[in-house]
């Protein structure tokens, strides 16, 4: 099944052993982190499962504002803000990599299989 199959909306089955509670923290200035913390079908907090960190920031361009978001590899919220910076900037850096390809692409006239 491919990426594009559609389901119709009845079969549609919520993962309930991939649960997450979302908290979001931001200094009102330079971005923020979504914190997922992961929970069981009732709602209590999954100890077994580690928190994920989620950075999120704007760029400028000429064009407007870019929004960068990318993973914080921290086991707490104070670590992921201390690591933020070096995170927004992996995404950053992965973002003008994929513009570059696409610009490469769209050059070349190529047509990649699976794109």
């Amino acid at each position: 099944m491919d990426k594009f199959t559609q389901v119709p909306l009845n079969k549609i089955e919520f993962n309930q052993n991939n649960l997450y509670r979302e908290d979001s923290f931001t200094d009102m200035q330079v971005g923020s982190i979504r914190v997922l913390i992961p929970v069981k079908p009732d709602g209590s907090e999954d100890s077994s499962r580690a928190a994920l960190f989620i950075g999120q920031a704007q760029v400028m361009s000429p064009q407007g504002p870019l929004p960068l978001q990318g993973p914080i590899e921290a086991k707490s919220l104070s670590e992921a803000m201390d690591k933020f910076p070096q995170a927004m900037e992996q995404a950053l850096k992965q973002m003008l990599s994929e513009v570059r390809e696409y610009q490469r692409q769209q050059e070349s006239g190529l047509i990649l299989p699976g794109k």
